[in-house]
């Protein structure tokens, strides 16, 4: 059975909805999530990007020569990631879900790029970059 999934940014005016199986339900220590987000590290679920509907235009800036963010222009939600070589795929942040909690973390990305305070949890499988690099 295929998930919905729903979110969205922290004033209301960007929703959006996804059907399927969620892939790449991930923990990102890039310096590129920390900058774009302002936050440590970044949590992020992969949905085909056909799947995904949004109810307002986000705006989007080239946040590196090879991908795309998006954020809500009202309230600055960061709220999503387009790599160009995926062009079928796109990534929601974890913390713009309706229902985080539904969504937990299977391993952790770029722990190479890791803030030496970050703490990562036992039990996850942690890459030093991409998975599969």
């Amino acid at each position: 059975m295929d998930a919905v999934i729903s979110g969205g940014c922290r004033c209301g005016a960007v929703r959006y909805e996804a059907r399927g199986k969620p892939r790449n339900v991930t923990v990102c220590h890039c310096a590129d999530c920390r900058g774009a987000t302002g936050a440590p590290m970044v949590g992020w679920l992969t949905v085909r990007r056909d799947s995904c509907r949004v109810t307002a235009d986000p705006a989007w800036f080239r946040s590196s020569p090879r991908a795309e963010r998006a954020f809500c222009p009202s309230c600055g939600t960061p709220l999503a990631y387009r790599a160009d070589d995926l062009p079928d795929e796109i990534d929601l942040t974890l913390a713009s879900l309706d229902d985080p909690e539904r969504f937990p973390p299977r391993d952790h990305v770029w722990v190479s790029r890791r803030l030496s305070w970050v703490a990562l949890p036992p039990g996850l499988p942690c890459y030093p970059q991409a998975r599969g690099s």
